[in-house]
């Protein structure tokens, strides 16, 4: 007679909670990004009130606009929460080929906007996108398919010199391109690159900044409004004088939600860029700090997922999508309080803007695949 083992109660429970735990997302993270969504689009309501009625005739102008994009954002992160992130070893070329021939195709006539100098929009029929937001997402998933096994240098150098080109000294989108170089670096070490390389190619990468500055008139403003925010408040000190004013007027807690004077077209970009100024003005240092915590427990949890992911691939992705998110709400919120100079990169989750919010979303679609498959 053949005898059927009989398993131990408790090797059955560990079993059942340890497949509960794999269908089971990153609860935190999901409700943190739902909270900075939502606080962003009261934010933008409040900001761009003003400027809808000016351009547009409609206050409600813009904040219709970012509902459209938050529902497509939240489709998408809802579509790769349910999308297995491995499949993306298979992709990552073809989504890494497609962004770049978006970055080129803002050069050509009828199909790229232009502003201020600089060519970083694409007019499709009605929309209009930023193609530098797209290959921040699909830059970080061909590094962890790169990094998946061994680091390999040559194509990490072509791939961070290539969009640095294209997008610092074509497109002059010198904050986009501080954010993809910075997170393609923390990748890069945390794969188990080289330090030494790092700190060779440090003096490069400063010369290569110096340059980029030094040829450029605006760029070497922003210095030089870094270094002394009031000394042209009429004149190229001007944007971050008035983001400094706004955060101070705020004090402690704020003038209350929607008083902001600020807003009355005092601070350019106030719904975008500049966003975090009239959340300073009208919530106060309280405000600012519950905004800063809060991506703060983005960042804990982003690395939380990377260090629990059970295969390589997804540690690497996952620390990469958490590294870019982290760093550009760094960039952002330095630069409004003059630590960093000025920069066109939008606060995640926050600012007005399509592209970056569904890029946005769309990453955090894919941490919480990876948190669901984990344990």
């Amino acid at each position: 007679m053949r005898l059927i083992p009989r398993l131990n109660e408790s090797m059955i429970f560990k079993r059942a909670n340890l497949q509960s735990q794999k269908q089971q997302i990153d609860l935190p993270l999901f409700l943190t990004t739902g909270v900075l969504v939502v606080f962003g689009l009261m934010m933008v309501y409040d900001a761009s009130a003003i400027a809808g009625l000016k351009d547009f005739r409609d206050s409600l102008y813009y904040i219709r606009q970012q509902l459209i994009w938050v529902s497509i954002g939240l489709v998408s992160m809802i579509f790769f929460t349910g999308f297995d992130y491995k499949k993306f070893k298979f992709l990552s070329v073809p989504l890494l080929f497609c962004s770049v021939l978006l970055l080129l195709a803002v050069f050509i006539p009828g199909l790229g906007v232009s502003g201020g100098g600089a060519h970083r929009w694409l007019r499709l029929g009605m929309v209009t996108i930023q193609p530098a937001e797209i290959i921040k997402l699909t830059g970080v998933i061909y590094l962890a398919v790169l990094f998946e096994k061994q680091v390999r240098l040559l194509p990490f150098l072509i791939l961070v010199v290539g969009v640095t080109l294209i997008t610092a000294v074509l497109q002059k989108d010198l904050g986009s391109t501080s954010v993809f170089v910075a997170t393609s670096i923390i990748v890069y070490l945390a794969s188990g690159g080289s330090i030494w390389h790092f700190i060779i190619s440090l003096p490069i990468g400063m010369l290569a900044f110096l340059l980029l500055v030094l040829t450029s008139g605006y760029r070497s403003k922003r210095i030089f409004a870094l270094l002394d925010p009031f000394s042209d408040p009429q004149g190229f000190t001007y944007h971050i004088s008035q983001v400094l004013i706004a955060l101070g007027s705020g004090g402690l807690f704020g003038l209350g939600l929607g008083h902001s004077r600020q807003k009355f077209e005092y601070i350019p970009e106030v719904s975008t860029d500049s966003i975090f100024g009239i959340i300073g003005e009208e919530l106060g240092f309280v405000g600012g700090s519950l905004v800063i915590a809060l991506f703060a427990l983005f960042l804990i949890r982003g690395c939380k997922i990377a260090q629990n992911c059970q295969d390589n691939f997804g540690k690497i992705l996952a620390l990469g999508l958490t590294s870019w998110l982290g760093i550009q709400a760094i960039v952002n919120l330095s630069s409004m309080t003059a630590l960093l100079p000025l920069t066109g990169v939008p606060l995640p989750f926050i600012s007005y803007g399509g592209s970056a919010l569904v890029a946005n979303l769309t990453a955090v679609g894919i941490l919480l695949n990876i948190s669901k498959q984990t344990t």
